[in-house]
């Protein structure tokens, strides 16, 4: 079983994070990594939008405008279940939190790709996210978070791969 958590506070109204939040899968997307794979659906963020991130995809199941998205992996894929972001309402008056959970079940080589290269890569765009929602609230995280030597390696093999296996599927 596979629960993972990251959530950052912001000194800001919920609102304003749920409305970032809503632009998710934008072309210029206020919260998504300028770097990383783009989040990429079918249609408007909503129930039933099918797509993902990379080679990881899914389908929104729940979608409460400002509040909630929660994607389904897709069948067959190394992990089985949800990721999900909630904004909830902070500790202190006009504060919110953006929070990220994966709760899931691994299969077959997602035994070995999770811990030695999934989670790690999952955890430095999570926290990309995070930041790069701080930045678009206007209040910039004091120090970026940099991804490790060994995930910066991992994106470097994968996108090799993926380079190889996009020319011989235009060959």
């Amino acid at each position: 079983m596979v629960r993972n958590i990251h959530q950052r506070e912001y000194p800001v109204p919920a609102e304003q994070v749920g409305a970032l939040l809503a632009r998710a899968a934008d072309p210029n997307s206020p919260v998504w990594p300028p770097g990383w794979p783009a989040l990429v659906l079918d249609r408007p963020l909503g129930v039933g939008a099918d797509g993902g991130h990379g080679l990881i995809r899914y389908r929104c199941t729940e979608w409460v405008p400002g509040r909630r998205v929660q994607f389904t992996l897709a069948p067959g894929s190394l992990l089985t279940g949800t990721h999900t972001f909630d904004v909830l309402d902070g500790k202190w008056p006009d504060s919110s939190i953006l929070r990220h959970e994966i709760d899931a079940r691994l299969h077959g080589m997602g035994y070995i790709l999770w811990p030695v290269a999934i989670r790690w890569i999952h955890d430095a765009m999570i926290e990309a996210i995070l930041d790069r929602t701080a930045v678009s609230l206007g209040h910039p995280p004091v120090t970026a978070v940099r991804p490790s030597r060994w995930v910066t390696f991992l994106r470097k093999v994968m996108s090799r791969r993926a380079t190889a296996a996009l020319a011989d599927s235009t060959a």
